[in-house]
Order: structure tokens, then C-alpha cells, then sequence
């Protein structure tokens, strides 16, 4: 982040002021180490003070790698496009971030899937357990995978009937079990 954030703001900034900004660096980094060093109490719920001194050291790294980036190139004014080694870390951060966003879509849709299931327990009276067992061992399946493609093929009509069509089992793939 702090890679990301000096880059934006050291766009279009002279060595000297890119320089002003490592001073500031050193003395916020020299300031935070001062306050770790510190007796002070903190409280309970006071910030860790090495989260505050790590943003701080990361600034002025990477100000000070903008300083000798400048000094190196000998331009002027402070480019990102023509910082090589910026650019690599920016593509970097965009490809990692375009993955995350990726891999939350699918997750979101994961989420959205499992919603939509329905787990159930239930008694099946004798007689019906009986003709399902039946079924499920001529089919070469469990009665609970018999139940389950008896209830992928129910149909509700606009007046609300609930109906199953006649259809033989099978040991054919169906969606619940190519999870």
C-alpha cells in the first residue's frame, strides 16, 4: 500500500520534494520508534503502536527508492510509467487484487448456491420406505439418492399442484453429486 500510495503521490513531484517527503518519513518513523520505546500506558483497546510505526517505515522506503530512482534516471519530475520497478509492483498489486475480486465472485456465488439448497431430514412411512429401498436396489443407489432425483424432477403448475413425471432411476450423473 505504500508502494501504491507514494507512487501516487510523487507523480509529477521535483527530487527535492520527493526528498521533503523522506524528511517527513524520518521523523514519523523516528517519532513512532520514541513512542514504542515509551512506559506509557496504552489501555485495553489503545492501537498497537507497531501498527502505527510499520506504515510509516514502509513510506519511507519506498521514498527514499523514488529518491534514487530520480537520481538514477536524472529526470526532472517524478513519472510512475517511466519507474520500472514501480510498474512492476502496480501490475502486480492489480493482478493480485483482480484475483481477490475474482475469487470473491465465486465465493459470493457459492454462497448464493448454498442459500438455495435445501437439506432435509424426514420419515417415510413404511409401505413408501419399503417401495423406495425396492426401487433404489434395482437402480444400484440409496434410497436417500432415489429421494434426491425424485425431488430434482418436481414440478409446482401456476395453482400451486405439486408433481413428479414417471421416470426410471439411474446410476446417471445429476447435479448434487457432481459437487
Amino acid at each position: 500500500m505504500a508502494r501504491d500510495q507514494v507512487r501516487r503521490q510523487a507523480a509529477g513531484m521535483t527530487a527535492h520534494q520527493v526528498a521533503r517527503a523522506v524528511d517527513t518519513a524520518v521523523v514519523r518513523v523516528r517519532e513512532t520508534r520514541e513512542e514504542l520505546r515509551s512506559p506509557a500506558p496504552r489501555g485495553e483497546f489503545g492501537p498497537d503502536r507497531q501498527e502505527l510505526a510499520d506504515p510509516w517505515a514502509a513510506l519511507l522506503s519506498e521514498c527514499q527508492r523514488v529518491t534514487a530512482h530520480l537520481v538514477a534516471s536524472g529526470a526532472g519530475l517524478y513519472d510512475g510509467d517511466q519507474d520500472e520497478t514501480g510498474s512492476a509492483w502496480a501490475r502486480e498489486r492489480e493482478e493480485r487484487r483482480a484475483t481477490a475480486l475474482e475469487n470473491h465472485a465465486a465465493w459470493t456465488e457459492q454462497q448464493r448456491q448454498r442459500r438455495d439448497e435445501l437439506h432435509a431430514e424426514f420419515w417415510v412411512r413404511a409401505p413408501a420406505g419399503r417401495r423406495v429401498r425396492t426401487a433404489a436396489a434395482r437402480a444400484g443407489l440409496s434410497p436417500n439418492e432415489i429421494l434426491a432425483r425424485l425431488a430434482e424432477r418436481v414440478t409446482v403448475d401456476d395453482d400451486g399442484a405439486v408433481s413428479v413425471a414417471p421416470f426410471t432411476p439411474g446410476r446417471t450423473p445429476v447435479a448434487s453429486e457432481e459437487r
